[in-house]
């Protein structure tokens, strides 16, 4: 697989961070969002990641990886070379499925095309396309570039040549994979929602503040990053959609956002994208 162009769809933080990652290591990327100006950002993303990525000598020069780099906003462009395309739009349902039978309607069947999501059903995604033996979930993590783990989820029908396949790209960008199989909330989710959740309750009873949660596991478990400050970085309006629906999906409050996350998500707050959540972040 490592011979073929990257496509991605969706250049937010997600979409241009594995863009970033795939350049980095080598591939062709095309790089398409709906607006002339959503690409723009995302090119300017990930010219930024290249640079300090040179700067401390993981990347020998980068202008030649940005040059792998193009985007585009017209889906004739994204599919002309793509041999292996990753859906990185916001996690709703709708949204994604639409993405997925445009890329269905425009592709061949031997094009593998994954999706970024980090709790949807995977096998739902696939249900639109013609060809649901190519569909796979493929959950990177935040920031793309710097954590190593790509959760590899399998559909109902995703065939093992299309996992092959994807567990051969991961290999490539220097990714560990592991395989989990289509259920809410896979293996990362469920149990990284269940932490963050119950931290923020601790918050909201008044146990202790979020620094010292996050000292607590930090330094007592050995995390290299705490729950809360984890949320903030993942962004709690992300946090709040996954968890309301696990507690759905699997019947479970303790994934079911308290009240200071929700009036924290309520009043724009999501972490470090607006400046603000658990912590301020405006001065990083």
């Amino acid at each position: 697989m490592a011979e073929g162009v990257i496509g991605i769809v969706g250049a937010g933080t997600m979409g241009s961070g594995i863009a970033q990652l795939a350049v980095q290591n080598g591939h062709e990327v095309v790089l398409r969002d709906i607006e002339d100006d959503l690409v723009e950002d995302g090119l300017a993303d990930v010219r930024e990641g290249l640079d300090e990525a040179a700067e401390r000598d993981i990347i020998d020069d980068a202008d030649a990886a940005f040059d792998l780099l193009e985007g585009t906003t017209e889906i004739d462009r994204l599919t002309a070379d793509a041999t292996f395309i990753v859906e990185a739009v916001p996690e709703k349902m709708d949204l994604k499925q639409s993405v997925f039978e445009e890329l269905d309607a425009n592709t061949d069947s031997d094009v593998v095309l994954g999706t970024n999501t980090s709790s949807l059903s995977v096998t739902e995604i696939a249900n639109v396309t013609e060809d649901p033996e190519r569909v796979i979930g493929t959950h990177f993590f935040n920031p793309p570039v710097k954590m190593k783990l790509l959760e590899v989820i399998t559909g109902h029908h995703t065939s093992e040549e299309t996992i092959e396949r994807v567990e051969e790209f991961a290999e490539d960008v220097g990714r560990e994979s592991i395989l989990v199989e289509d259920y809410p909330g896979f293996a990362t989710s469920r149990l990284g929602l269940v932490l963050g959740m119950e931290a923020a309750r601790m918050v909201q009873e008044g146990v202790a503040s979020a620094e010292d949660i996050d000292t607590a596991m930090e330094m007592g478990y050995n995390f290299p990053v705490g729950p809360l400050k984890l949320g903030d970085h993942n962004g709690w309006d992300v946090r709040v959609e996954v968890g309301e629906y696990l507690a759905d999906e699997l019947g479970h409050e303790v994934y079911r956002p308290p009240q200071n996350v929700k009036k924290m998500v309520r009043a724009g707050d999501y972490g470090v994208k607006t400046g603000r959540g658990f912590y301020d972040w405006d001065d990083d």
